[in-house]
């Protein structure tokens, strides 16, 4: 018959360890990280035969995509619940708030009400929200940022190096887009707020916000405990290291997305790849994560995979591997 320790017990063993490293100096190699970064995967429709294969799999919970009326929610946070899992976030992506037309502008508003009040039926912290895009315009590639902007108000005056005539019309566009998603998630705050419920921004490929002491300034900007940051760890390899980003926007990060990005040889653009295979350095993730203080969700946006593997690979980066 063999031995074990209970969790509780251990979990307070690791953290007696690590704070006596702290104190004394001593090295603490192989004592578990501090917090704990719960499992999830992304889904439609919360339904008992949806779930049931994640949870078999050892999945804590799910994002749904399923923005739906609060009955709706309500009884999809009641099969998670009997499933033992819970639905932690809403993914509501992509807005319009620096559109020009203002009945966009409140369609986009609207549908986001829409997802706070589902993310409250589902037992849910947050909603992912990306506020808008921008393109169609010289911008620069990813590699050639070097972006220079006035901290008081957000506001870009260089993205490059050097001459920047080029990209005038980009300059505006992403100061434009700054004023006009402020706006717009100053108007959502008091709803959040009212259902407790974050609105974590994120800045998925859209060209804007696309280094990390500019994001952290954007979404620092609100000083509102309501409005935070969804970090991608995959989505800003291109731009910078994800730790970079992580320790930049520190306790701004309310959850994670976890995939993985492989840069061509050169540095220079790549491709998405499943964790692990890719570019990101996971053991530096995990020790940024830990650094400043992570503790919750990060979802899977990725396919392909058996959901057994998936786990094998999540729980591997958790621990530092």
């Amino acid at each position: 018959m063999t031995q074990s320790i209970s969790r509780r017990r251990f979990l307070h063993i690791a953290a007696t360890s690590a704070s006596i490293g702290l104190l004394t100096g001593v090295p603490t190699h192989g004592v578990p990280f501090g917090g704990r970064i719960r499992k999830a995967m992304i889904v439609g429709p919360v339904t008992e035969a949806t779930l049931l294969p994640l949870k078999e799999a050892g999945f804590d919970g799910v994002e749904t995509t399923h923005i739906c009326p609060e009955e709706e929610a309500a009884r999809g946070k009641a099969v998670a619940e009997k499933l033992g899992l819970r639905v932690h976030s809403v993914l509501r992506g992509w807005m319009e708030f620096n559109n020009e037309d203002p009945a966009k502008v409140e369609t986009s508003l609207e549908s986001t009400r829409k997802a706070l009040r589902a993310a409250k039926a589902y037992g849910a912290d947050d909603i992912l929200l990306v506020p808008c895009r921008v393109g169609g315009m010289p911008m620069p590639e990813a590699w050639e940022f070097d972006i220079t902007f006035d901290p008081k108000t957000g506001h870009v005056t260089k993205v490059v190096s050097g001459d920047n005539s080029r990209f005038e019309a980009y300059i505006r566009a992403q100061n434009r887009a700054t004023d006009t998603s402020r706006a717009a998630v100053q108007k959502l705050i008091p709803l959040a707020e009212e259902l407790k419920v974050i609105i974590a921004l994120e800045n998925v490929w859209n060209n804007l916000w696309v280094k990390p002491d500019l994001f952290q300034n954007f979404v620092a900007s609100f000083n509102h405990p309501w409005v935070k940051a969804y970090f991608d760890i995959g989505n800003h390899v291109k731009y910078a290291p994800p730790q970079d980003w992580i320790r930049t926007l520190g306790p701004l990060v309310a959850k994670l997305h976890v995939k993985d990005f492989k840069l061509n040889p050169n540095g220079h653009g790549g491709s998405f790849v499943h964790p692990r295979d890719g570019s990101i350095d996971w053991p530096a993730v995990r020790k940024a994560l830990d650094d400043v203080g992570y503790t919750g969700w990060a979802t899977i946006e990725d396919g392909g995979l058996p959901l057994p593997e998936f786990v094998r690979r999540f729980d591997l980066i958790e621990s530092g591997k």
